[in-house]
């Protein structure tokens, strides 16, 4: 038609069109497009298989609107089985997708709103670890803290270990600090990092589908003068903002670690800084936007919080405190004292009298312990009758090498003595270097010879390093500079 309206040729225009050109001058005579001379299809191909069940088919339809197609399917298997097959479920189930989408329920309709600049800020919490990323060599399993401006889509990423109050203040610290300003409402979801899980023989959830926020969640949000709200139970999409951004933030990772060549880094804080520089740059899309949600902030006024909880514990006479469920030792000569807890999200330290006493890796989960043998080696040393049912007893093996070593001892002598042979095995590693034992107990079971306290201890001797020799100060002679000058200066 457009080269007709060119020069009228139709045999021209037909040629161009790359059709017949009796088929040219039936479409001109009809004055339609092709795709407007197509009529909806209303026979069918071949007979309907349900014809005879589908008014009962739908009529539990309208009595359950839930049942799903397959279900129905089985059913009338069951009261037919020679008349149907398994390949024809797909067929009831385009039926019945169109009977519920002409006569089913109405369906929740998302209500799409209009967000006001520096009104809100949403926070959500995504799984991360799928992202393949590794540290030193070791499978990273985390999950990023996402922080969203919905009017402007700003986002920040944070890397965290959980789902903690700990993870959740510094993720939302991070990102007011480098904005520089706070907003009005500070939205998450029904985590337990902000609110209290529902207690057991509740059916009712609290405040009209709502739980109670947790007292720490509500000093941060004080601190930083901003209002709690968060979503109803199950109703994800009141934070669709940042569960919308949590999938762009990882597609975007994707995408600038498969440029890069490889997904492994040297420390935690290189791969934050890796998703910093790739936020920075997504987030200078939305400068103008940005603008307008700063304008109607607040600048912040108060300092940051310290990223850590505290909490008193007393040591056991285990030589242990507890922690958040968890076990973990702590130096004997702390027994009964009682010492101040720092937990951070990656890590806890111990003080007492304000002096750090033990810093090491959080556990996470609950009923976990964390023994170091060198809090207690000393104690079992002049006890080795209570190795055998010690509490802790697997933790007492270092590595691989030590609990091979203390299979061979038992070999070699059975009982009481064979543990203490080996608890004096371990108070040598405690009292030098775990390593140089290590490696004096891989000669001897290469060797497969029998193993002894004293043997290590003497191998230990001649596996350490050679002392540093003691050199004379080398002394710098300069009066050839001095003549050197005198002589530029004539």
């Amino acid at each position: 038609m457009t080269e007709m309206r060119k020069h009228g040729r139709i045999g021209l225009a037909a040629l161009r069109s790359g059709m017949d050109r009796k088929t040219a001058r039936r479409y001109l005579a009809e004055g339609k497009l092709p795709s407007e001379l197509t009529s909806p299809r209303t026979w069918r191909t071949r007979q309907d298989p349900f014809e005879e069940d589908w008014p009962a088919i739908v009529a539990r339809l309208a009595n359950d609107p839930e049942l799903e197609a397959k279900t129905l399917f089985e059913l009338v298997c069951e009261q037919h089985p020679e008349r149907y097959d398994a390949g024809q479920l797909r067929t009831l189930q385009r039926r019945i997708r169109v009977w519920r989408a002409e006569h089913g329920p109405d369906k929740a309709v998302v209500l799409a709103q209009h967000h006001r600049p520096g009104e809100a800020a949403q926070t959500d919490f995504t799984e991360a670890t799928s992202l393949g990323v590794t540290i030193a060599g070791e499978a990273f399993a985390h999950l990023l803290c996402v922080f969203t401006l919905p009017y402007s889509n700003w986002q920040c990423a944070t890397v965290c270990l959980s789902e903690s109050m700990a993870a959740l203040r510094r993720g939302v610290q991070r990102a007011i600090f480098r904005l520089g300003c706070v907003p009005a409402f500070h939205q998450t979801d029904n985590s337990t990092a902000a609110t209290h899980r529902i207690p057991d023989g509740k059916s009712v959830p609290f405040d009209g589908g709502r739980r109670p926020f947790n007292e720490d969640y509500v000093a941060l949000m004080r601190h930083f003068a901003m209002t709690p709200r968060t979503t109803a139970i199950g109703a994800k999409e009141q934070n669709g903002d940042v569960e919308a951004s949590n999938g762009a933030v990882k597609r975007r990772l994707v995408q600038a670690l498969l440029v890069r060549g490889h997904r492994d880094f040297d420390t935690v804080e290189a791969w934050q800084a890796f998703i910093d520089d790739r936020q920075r740059k997504a987030n200078g899309a939305r400068q103008r936007r940005l603008d307008e949600d700063v304008a109607a902030m607040r600048p912040i006024a108060v300092d940051r919080l310290p990223e850590f909880a505290e909490e008193d514990a007393r040591v056991s006479d285990w030589s242990t405190i507890r922690v958040h469920h968890c076990a973990y030792s702590v130096p004997s000569r702390l027994i009964g004292e009682v010492v101040r807890v720092r937990i951070f999200e990656e890590k806890i330290e111990v003080y007492f009298a304000g002096q750090l006493q033990l810093r090491c890796e959080r556990l996470r989960g609950r009923q976990r312990h964390r023994i170091d043998y060198r809090h207690v080696i000393w104690s079992l040393v002049r006890k080795p009758g209570a190795f055998a049912r010690y509490v802790y007893r697997e933790e007492m093996f270092p590595s691989i090498v030590f609990r091979r070593a203390y299979d061979a001892i038992q070999a070699s002598q059975a009982g009481t003595r064979a543990d203490l042979e080996f608890l004096r095995v371990l108070h040598l590693a405690a009292s030098t270097f775990e390593s140089e034992v290590e490696a004096a107990l891989s000669l001897l079971l290469a060797d497969k010879k029998t193993i002894t306290a004293d043997l290590v201890k003497t191998m230990v001797i001649e596996l350490a390093p050679t002392a540093v020799p003691d050199l004379e100060p080398l002394s710098v002679d300069l009066d050839a500079y001095d003549a050197l000058l005198g002589e530029v200066g004539t």
